[in-house]
């Protein structure tokens, strides 16, 4: 299923190199906003041309892509 607007939703950047990873893996938040880009050009997947702005739970709005979404633990 494709998340869309109002969606909750958890963070999930398993590399611990990832720079974001410190800041957002295991937060969750709602998405408030769905966007496009032409990312997907560039790596062959349809996908990565969609940005999910999320709302996290303790008031920061950040951009993922569909890869780092899980559906939220408290749904």
């Amino acid at each position: 299923m494709k998340p869309q607007e109002g969606d909750r939703v958890r963070i999930d950047i398993p590399d611990k190199t990832d720079p974001d990873h410190e800041r957002y893996h295991g937060r969750q938040g709602t998405i408030i906003e769905v966007l496009q880009d032409d990312a997907g050009e560039s790596t062959g997947d349809e996908r990565d041309s969609i940005l999910y702005r999320v709302e996290l739970d303790d008031g920061r709005v950040a951009d993922f892509r569909w890869r780092d979404l899980r559906p939220a633990f408290d749904g």
